[in-house]
């Protein structure tokens, strides 16, 4: 039904693990054309299981389906030129760093901005761009802590308990 929602729509992704890629698997499944960069250690939600698909995990390949990829090393100046060569041509950059790495490799929002001026810019972290944890790490067992989710999980009388599917990261990129 929403298949082609989103034809002709390209998306640059940027993001690893979960939140970024759900939110961009959802693009594609309206019908973005999503570009998935990975750095050469591949995506760290490659190595998360169990369920495996070859060498790599289930999750993996669920969340990241109907995408194309591509592997750039972002520590080079080449591979750095050549994503901002695809920001130039695409409508929409997700990406999942923490605040200021962008901006540090010379992606950021201001960076390419004026390599494309309808772009839209997309950052995912944990605590925001901005304020006194914006440079926490954070991932979704943190975050069920900090939120204090994980206080009403589990029995009564017992030491708090994680949700065992990343409800976090899953609500994150579904916002």
């Amino acid at each position: 039904m929403f298949r082609d929602v989103l034809k002709g729509v390209r998306v640059l992704d940027f993001s690893q693990v979960a939140a970024g890629p759900i939110c961009t698997m959802l693009l594609a499944d309206m019908g973005a054309d999503v570009i998935k960069v990975e750095p050469p250690r591949g995506d760290l939600g490659r190595t998360l299981g169990p369920a495996w698909v070859g060498a790599d995990s289930a999750l993996f390949h669920a969340i990241n389906r109907n995408k194309k990829g591509i592997c750039l090393d972002l520590k080079t100046p080449e591979a750095v030129s050549a994503a901002r060569a695809l920001a130039a041509q695409v409508d929409v950059v997700v990406e999942g760093f923490r605040p200021g790495v962008m901006t540090r490799l010379g992606l950021g929002y201001e960076d390419i901005k004026n390599l494309n001026a309808g772009l839209i810019f997309c950052s995912i972290s944990a605590y925001g761009q901005s304020g006194p944890y914006a440079q926490r790490a954070g991932v979704d067992g943190i975050l069920q802590a900090d939120s204090g989710l994980m206080s009403i999980m589990g029995l009564p009388d017992t030491e708090p308990c994680k949700v065992q599917s990343p409800v976090v990261d899953v609500m994150t990129g579904n916002l």
